[in-house]
């Protein structure tokens, strides 16, 4: 890739082209202040059924970046435990060391896999976040155009005030996942239940809500004992999201393996869409990594109501597709960084 070059604009989701800033804020790091604010219902601008979540934007003094990996729960997957390019020491036997390990690859601009359907990392920022004009968010994978591992992106404002990501997730709504998401397969309040193999080397299996069950088989390119995450002790766990139809197929001859992941319009991690950042931007981002660029006024409830939210706290990134490519294993998103969108082109 080319970095450097002049930014050109950018459509974020369906909407219009957003121009970029050509000044930046300084990254500069320092430890979260966490105020009480009181909540308020804004009622101006508003359209009929929204739900109203007030919050605030960041202060001069605070980093672009994720201050920090405050949960990694992964489903199984082939890189889950590898010590080879997932960078796995065998150390990662308890959650502190799974956060460092997630911590310090996204540090670096190294792909953290979220494993198989439902894993997910959250992280936390030093200030609010505002909703402001286009995209707010940056997160950065390493998607091509036959390579898309979807990643469904969380929001959540920190209505309590003690720094933990324990008030209500809302879901960034793409082209897959919004009040239409019937039509294109979605399910939402899906579940997978992962069960620990019963022998070194054995295949993890899992069992769904909707009836469905299935194995994931360790295969050539990943021989670690286990992609069961070694830090996790309970025998099974379940994880919970929405499930975007699979749309990969197996587009080999002659008995040859050549497997293609279509992308999705746009709206998710891991994902060659509409909303992918150009690679001529001339932002100061780690070179190698693509990014996506995510509009918090695309928040939605449980219910799919449009959410009005002017700021989070906490972002979430979940894998979004249970589906395994043959011999190459399962569809896991990847996710490499994290930024403020704002505090990186300097508009606040």
């Amino acid at each position: 890739m080319v970095w450097g070059q002049r930014l050109k604009p950018l459509y974020v989701g369906s909407g219009t082209a957003v121009p970029f800033p050509t000044c930046f804020s300084t990254m500069a790091s320092m430890k979260r202040v966490f105020t009480a604010f009181a909540a308020a219902l804004v009622a101006a601008g508003c359209n009929s059924g929204e739900i109203i979540v007030s919050g605030g934007g960041g202060g001069a003094e605070t980093s672009a970046e994720f201050e920090s990996v405050i949960e990694f729960r992964p489903a199984p997957g082939q890189f889950i435990n590898d010590p080879y390019g997932s960078g796995y020491t065998g150390q990662e036997t308890t959650e502190a060391a799974a956060l460092a390990y997630a911590e310090r690859r996204l540090r670096s601009g190294m792909y953290v896999s979220l494993g198989g359907f439902g894993g997910y990392i959250v992280v936390g920022f030093d200030h609010r976040v505002a909703n402001g004009a286009g995209g707010d968010l940056l997160i950065g994978s390493n998607q091509t155009m036959t390579s898309n591992e979807p990643g469904i992106v969380w929001v959540m404002r920190d209505d309590n005030g003690n720094g933990l990501p324990d008030d209500v997730w809302y879901e960034l709504a793409g082209s897959d996942s919004g009040s239409d998401f019937a039509e294109h397969g979605t399910l939402r309040n899906y579940s997978v239940t992962y069960h620990r193999p019963t022998s070194a080397g054995g295949a993890v299996t899992w069992t769904d809500n909707a009836g469905g069950s299935g194995t994931l088989e360790r295969n050539k390119y990943h021989q670690q004992e286990s992609y069961f995450p070694a830090w996790i002790a309970d025998e099974s766990y379940t994880l919970v999201g929405t499930r975007l139809e699979a749309r990969n197929y197996d587009d080999g001859k002659d008995g040859e393996e050549y497997w293609i992941n279509p992308p999705y319009d746009w709206g998710y991690v891991d994902n060659m869409g509409s909303d992918m950042l150009p690679e001529d931007t001339s932002l100061p981002l780690p070179s190698g990594v693509r990014f996506v660029a995510f509009d918090i006024s695309n928040a939605i409830d449980a219910d799919g109501t449009r959410v009005n939210m002017d700021g989070i706290d906490f972002v979430k990134v979940q894998s979004a597709v249970n589906a395994v490519s043959g011999s190459i294993g399962e569809n896991s998103t990847e996710v490499m960084a994290v930024y403020d969108y704002h505090k990186l082109v300097g508009t606040y």
